[in-house]
């Protein structure tokens, strides 16, 4: 062992360094935590008490020969050519740093809701943990109704009086009960629904809800709204259909479909052929729902509507997987920097 001191001493003695990279090596070599000079200090202990003494006083030596030589050589290399240029700003990247872009998703959904607040919605937003109440039963959901069932909601398992929401309609349903109409509101967010991840389905994904409600508000007054919303997102020239359809909380109801058009492959493909989207469902609010809320439904009457996002975002960018919206592929979201 006290042979290997020899060594060692002898070898920084001799040492010659050319530059911050050499200097950085002979820092790792014997000063740094895994260096020889601490491994030598963990040996000590093994060393014969006859010897303690005289190796415990050499390695001292070593250790102030190594950290004297690192500083001296330091020196050196910042007194010669190897300075740092005090002028050089050390805050600056080194390389340029790229932008980012907004995700489509949440592209989508600004201009979705810039549409609508073009003509008076506000927007609202309400929590994502909900209750019974206005997850269902304010919307009228009877007890029995299918989506109450656990294939469908993520319920808490402590309290299975709440659950993740399924649509944010709820949010509605608090904006019904704190504000008298008239009432003009979309309901942008994240909802849940406990369904088998595929290419055309999620057990997460994003919604936006709208609301209107006033005196003598009718059915007209809804297909006139959501026209024109139809043609400001998918350009002026768009025609949209009514087919009927069922949700608990509307009546009548109506499944709204734009004409997407059979000039390709493609459109046939997502069209089924018909040359129709299906894009939003919609409906005037049930009496019941504001007979809920607090509101007369002898004295007002409204629409209700909502769509999805990502199958919007789908739908406008001609993307083919719905995973891939939360997957944060860089690759993928890089194609949206010119959308933005």
């Amino acid at each position: 062992m006290l042979k290997k001191l020899e060594e060692y001493e002898k070898q920084i003695q001799e040492l010659v360094i050319a530059s911050k990279e050499d200097l950085e090596n002979f820092r790792l070599q014997f000063l740094s935590k895994k260096g020889i000079v601490p491994q030598l200090f963990t040996a000590f202990r093994d060393v014969p008490n006859e010897q303690k003494k005289e190796f415990g006083q050499k390695l001292n030596v070593l250790k102030n020969l190594a950290e004297t030589k690192f500083k001296e050589l330091q020196s050196e290399l910042k007194s010669g050519g190897n300075a740092i240029d005090p002028n050089i700003d050390l805050t600056v990247p080194p390389f340029p740093m790229e932008l980012g872009t907004r995700h489509p998703v949440n592209m989508v959904r600004r201009e979705v809701v810039s549409i609508f607040e073009r003509i008076g919605f506000t927007v609202s937003e309400g929590p994502e943990i909900e209750d019974d109440w206005h997850n269902f039963s304010a919307l009228n959901f009877p007890p029995e109704h299918p989506a109450r069932d656990m294939q469908d909601t993520f319920f808490v398992a402590k309290d299975p009086d709440f659950a993740l929401r399924t649509h944010t309609s709820s949010v509605q349903v608090r904006v019904m009960e704190n504000q008298q109409p008239p009432i003009r509101t979309i309901s942008p967010g994240r909802v849940f629904r406990n369904e088998a991840i595929s290419a055309r389905a999620h057990c997460i994904f994003h919604q936006i809800e709208g609301l209107y409600i006033d005196k003598n508000v009718s059915f007209a007054d809804m297909k006139d709204t959501l026209l024109y919303f139809a043609r400001e997102f998918y350009g002026p020239e768009t025609k949209i259909r009514l087919r009927p359809s069922y949700f608990p909380f509307t009546e009548p109801s109506a499944e709204m479909d734009v004409y997407w058009g059979l000039e390709t492959e493609a459109d046939h493909r997502i069209t089924k052929g018909t040359g129709w989207l299906e894009v939003l469902g919609c409906g005037m609010v049930d009496p019941n729902v504001l007979r809920s809320c607090g509101i007369d439904p002898d004295v007002y009457s409204g629409f209700a509507f909502g769509m999805g996002i990502e199958r919007t975002a789908m739908l406008k960018y001609q993307v083919k997987d719905l995973r891939l919206f939360f997957e944060n592929d860089k690759r993928f979201l890089d194609q949206f920097k010119a959308a933005y």
